[in-house]
């Protein structure tokens, strides 16, 4: 049994790309995508086509865009039996109206091509502002991927948000850490269970589970196998397609480290109704998750713009 086989039999597998030639060579379930992926393939000669047939006809950028989008959404739906994540504009991560007219657009889309709406997720940061904005989504039946998630904060507000699923960003957790320890770090004494990003993800499953929050968590952002396999039993988990052919090309065990059935009674609160202030003083209290929550929205804003760059001269 090669690793990537033992994962899935505790943890569901989503690949974490926008290169449809590559779907097919592991038995994922769902897709991931966001401005940096679609950015890279959006590029590629070998989906040229695909491109200028999805904008043709549209004269404003965010219709260029969405159409962009939800293209290779479809293609993705077409090779997988499961869910895709579709990004919303990432610059508009920080307006709940905005977000929720293209949240909007981007399902009217896919409605239109003839897909149900439980084999998307619309995916937004969760910023204070995405959280509300997926909070009417849900309420309206549209599924939600709060992305650029750091902190139980956030964890906790898309939990009363109702949302369906969370992307806690493992890698990027850990990297702030590494890097705010410097030369001082220790890479053998915080590998596995002792990784700060596997340590968040754990700690929002288990409020999770021991407080029966439907809201699914899937662990994204990966770096190496050794948190991959700290995680095994997590909801789900998205990963790279470097990291997906090394668990196939494995041997290694991936037993189950996350199990609810073992978990005793909570020993925290359930998750509260978190005002915005609330939410903002959490957060302010978190420099690496305000950090890196803000990096990674001008990080994807940037690459949506790079893609409507592209689009202009398509």
């Amino acid at each position: 049994m090669s690793a990537l086989d033992s994962l899935a039999a505790s943890t569901v597998v989503v690949v974490d790309t926008a290169d449809l030639d590559l779907l097919s060579r592991w038995s994922a379930r769902d897709a991931t995508t966001n401005p940096s992926l679609i950015r890279r393939a959006a590029a590629d000669p070998r989906y040229e086509g695909l491109v200028a047939s999805a904008v043709r006809g549209s004269a404003k950028a965010h219709d260029r865009l969405d159409a962009l989008l939800v293209a290779f959404g479809l293609e993705i739906l077409q090779r997988l039996p499961g869910r895709v994540s579709t990004e919303v504009d990432a610059r508009l991560s920080f307006d709940t109206e905005a977000t929720l007219q293209r949240a909007r657009a981007l399902m009217a889309r896919y409605a239109a091509a003839g897909v149900p709406r439980d084999r998307v997720l619309i995916k937004i940061a969760a910023t204070w502002e995405g959280i509300q904005a997926a909070r009417q989504l849900e309420a309206e039946g549209i599924h939600c991927n709060l992305t650029l998630l750091f902190s139980f904060t956030q964890a906790k507000a898309c939990a009363v948000a109702g949302v369906k699923l969370i992307s806690p960003f493992v890698g990027r957790i850990t990297d702030w850490h590494r890097q705010q320890a410097g030369a001082a770090w220790n890479a053998d004494a915080h590998r596995g269970a002792a990784d700060p990003g596997v340590q968040a993800v754990v700690r929002i499953w288990r409020h999770y589970k021991q407080h029966g929050v439907a809201t699914e968590v899937m662990g994204a952002s990966f770096r190496d196998l050794d948190q991959i396999a700290a995680l095994a039993g997590c909801d789900l988990l998205t990963i790279p397609p470097t990291l997906l052919d090394a668990l196939a090309a494995s041997d290694r065990a991936m037993p189950r480290q996350l199990d609810a059935a073992s978990l005793g009674p909570a020993t925290d609160a359930p998750p509260p109704a978190l005002s915005q202030a609330d939410f903002a003083e959490g957060m302010r209290q978190d420099r690496m998750a305000s950090e890196k929550l803000h990096e990674g929205v001008r990080l994807f804003s940037a690459d949506t713009e790079a893609v409507l760059s592209q689009l202009a001269a398509a």
